[in-house]
């Protein structure tokens, strides 16, 4: 799977992010109906994350997470447990946290996926445009559950589908940094908008 990866910076002790998400998308009219219709080109990442959330591929969650494997993964130091970015839709598979199961898999790192919880309010990030709009909808809907076991403190790896501005993943990091068990957070995106 072809990358480009861009380092993004916030709260949290590094982050990296695979690839665009879009190269191009054309408006090409209405359907029957009045909805908006477009021929979208996407990067592979892009496509394959696409492919995943929206065409339930699950086969997409394997190759996203040796690309992050491969690519993002060795840029941490001593990551002890890796966390999926809680979804705002609910489903009966997560996409995210299967790509985080997967990539546990592949370096033999632990997934706590209920971990970061997201109590549910209805408001999807991707329909909002500003980074403002974004933190005063996740508001305070982000908890952490204690389910570690141990007095220890390790090196987190939080990953996500899509990084825009970041609300969502500053929001996490708030959450995450003050839960004792927790060291450094690292991020990890699959594409940006």
């Amino acid at each position: 799977m072809k990358v480009s990866l861009r380092e993004i910076h916030g709260p949290w002790d590094a982050g990296w992010v695979l690839d665009k998400h879009m190269l191009k998308s054309t408006y090409l009219g209405d359907d029957a109906y009045g909805h908006a219709q477009f021929d979208n080109e996407r990067t592979d990442v892009g496509e394959a994350t696409y492919q995943l959330k929206y065409k339930s591929d699950w086969s997409q969650a394997e190759r996203l997470a040796k690309a992050l494997a491969n690519h993002v993964y060795p840029k941490f130091k001593n990551v002890g447990l890796i966390v999926p970015m809680p979804a705002t839709k609910t489903r009966r598979r997560q996409p995210v946290t299967e790509v985080a199961e997967e990539l546990g898999k592949l370096v033999g790192a632990p997934v706590f996926a209920e971990l970061l919880l997201k109590a549910p309010n209805g408001k999807s990030l991707k329909d909002l445009s500003t980074k403002q709009e974004k933190i005063e909808a996740i508001g305070g809907s982000l908890s952490v559950k204690d389910c570690i076991e141990g007095d220890d403190r390790y090196n987190l790896l939080l990953v996500d589908d899509l990084f825009d501005t970041g609300a969502s993943m500053q929001a996490a990091c708030k959450v995450l940094s003050a839960y004792p068990k927790v060291r450094k957070i690292y991020v990890a995106a699959l594409t940006w908008k």
